[in-house]
This record gives structure tokens, sequence and C-alpha cells, in this order.
């Protein structure tokens, strides 16, 4: 429970520059998202004769998780189906908290991303909220990055809780500060997205504040449930999902593959846990003999 409360202080400023930058679409949304997740874990402790744990917040931050990685046009019907899938089909049927191989928030993305493909969109401007397109896809379709302040402070398009780099900068610090999320993990994330732009020839600070990466690589890699339990394996961990993102942004139709790179590492974990773990010391060859006793 302390570590689920300290996730939701550490999720407090992406969740209020979201509420600034996107008004009354995105609190709608983190309502609903993080209301739906609640209520579906509840329900279905109830239906399964377990008990109910809704206030160790595990589905609290899930649905937050959920909710600020929305697209602030998306309908709210589909935000509470995401937000169910999550938990249910995310944590529940796994056996609860703890128990599961991916991460739970990113799995019910990925689920409405497919089931009802195209509702991300349109992406809105920050406060004004009128149509526009994100940085990643202005850079796709046209090679112009956007202004490195503007993605710095939230002045871009975006899911609700990705565009503020500041504020994913201070939530991650809070939470390493409080010892709940390894730096490893966005550490080697970062250093394969910088090695990645400078051989593509561009603005390697462009592509690590663009997009969901930060969002991805400090409050859903980090994970203790879905992510490497050694310190070589974060590293490790951390880099492939980098190299996986950058990957997706230039070869995949899509302009971002955060939600992708990170499910998909997420499923090889327990192979990056075996190759990685420290050999154990091995035992005395020959035991002591027993002195023998007179015939």
């Amino acid at each position: 429970m302390k570590m689920m409360r300290e996730m939701l202080i550490a999720l407090a400023p992406a969740t209020l520059a979201a509420l600034w930058f996107f008004r009354w679409p995105a609190l709608f949304l983190i309502v609903v998202s993080v209301g739906a997740a609640v209520a579906s874990e509840a329900l279905w402790q109830v239906a399964c004769r377990k008990p109910v744990k809704i206030k160790d917040l595990s589905a609290a931050v899930t649905g937050l998780i959920f909710g600020i990685s929305l697209a602030p046009s998306l309908p709210l019907y589909i935000a509470v189906i995401g937000s169910v899938f999550a938990v249910i089909v995310g944590k529940q049927l796994w056996g609860g908290f703890g128990k599961n191989l991916f991460n739970p928030a990113l799995l019910g993305r990925l689920f409405i991303v497919l089931a009802f493909p195209g509702t991300m969109s349109p992406w809105l401007v920050p406060v004004d909220l009128t149509t526009t397109a994100t940085p990643l896809q202005i850079f796709r379709a046209e090679g112009l990055m956007a202004p490195l302040m503007d993605l710095f402070t939230g002045q871009v398009a975006g899911s609700i809780g990705e565009t503020s780099v500041i504020a994913l900068l201070l939530g991650f610090a809070w939470l390493h500060h409080k010892k709940f999320a390894n730096w490893r993990i966005p550490a080697g994330g970062a250093i394969a997205v910088v090695a990645l732009s400078i051989v593509a020839g561009d603005n390697p600070l462009f592509h690590l504040f663009s997009g969901s990466l930060l969002l991805g690589l400090f409050f859903m890699a980090t994970d203790p449930v879905t992510s490497p339990r050694t310190q070589v394996g974060r590293w490790v961990f951390g880099a492939l999902i980098g190299a996986g993102i950058m990957a997706m942004r230039f070869f995949s139709p899509l302009p971002e593959g955060t939600t992708f790179a990170i499910l998909g590492l997420n499923a090889v974990v327990p192979l990056i846990n075996r190759y990685t773990m420290p050999a154990k010391k091995a035992a005395p060859a020959l035991a002591k003999a027993k002195p023998k006793t007179g015939s």
C-alpha cells in the first residue's frame, strides 16, 4: 500500500499538467478511468468470493496511469472499457496484484487501440483544444521537429499525461527518491534512444522528449512486478525498450511504439532474469568426512 501511495504522489505532477493543458476532457478521462478500475476490481473480487482489496490502491494506480495515457478526445465509454480490461485481463486473471506478466495499464491501452481503431484521434492543442497533429506525426509527415521548450513544458499535442517533460521528471525523481523505481531502466532506454538518434542524424532531445517515451520509461517500464530483478537485467531491459521504440519510429507505419516495446519486453522478462541472474556460489565439492568408529 505504501508503494501505491507513493506512486500516486509521483503521478501528481503529470496529472496536474494534464488538467491544466487539457482541462475538462482530462478531468473526465481521469475520473472515469480510475473509477472504472477501482469498481471493476471490487466487483471481480466479490464475484470470486475473495477479499476486497481496493484499499491497497493498486487499482487506482492502474486506472490513473491508464487515464493519463489517453488522447483528450477519446470517448469516455471507451476509457471505461479499457480501464476494466486493464484491471480484469491485465491483473485479476493472472491471480491479482504482483502476479501479472504484463503492465496492466499498457495492456488496457493496447486493447482500445486495437479494438477501437482511430478513436485516439483527433489530437488536441493544449488549452484551446483545437484539432492538431502530435510532434511525432508532424516529424513523420514533414520532417519538422517541435521546439524543445514546448516539449519540455507540455505545450504540444499528445496523450494528456505525456506532454510535459518537466512534470514527468519531477514525478520520477520522487519515485526514485522513495526507492520504488530503479533508475537503470530509464537510463538504459535513454542511452539507446540517444545513440540511435545520433546514428540517424536526428536531435536526440527531440526523440527523448516527444511521444510517450518518458511516461512509459518512468512509470510503466519500472513497474517492479513486470521488470527484471537483476541490475544487469534492468540495463538490458531499458536499452531494448529504447531500441524498440526507435525502431517503431523509424521503420513502422506508426509514429510511436512505446506500448508495443514495453509489452513486448514484459514477455521476455523471465528470460532476462534467467540469463542475468548471478551464479550461485558452488557448494563444497566434498563434505568433511565423518571420523570412522572402531570395529
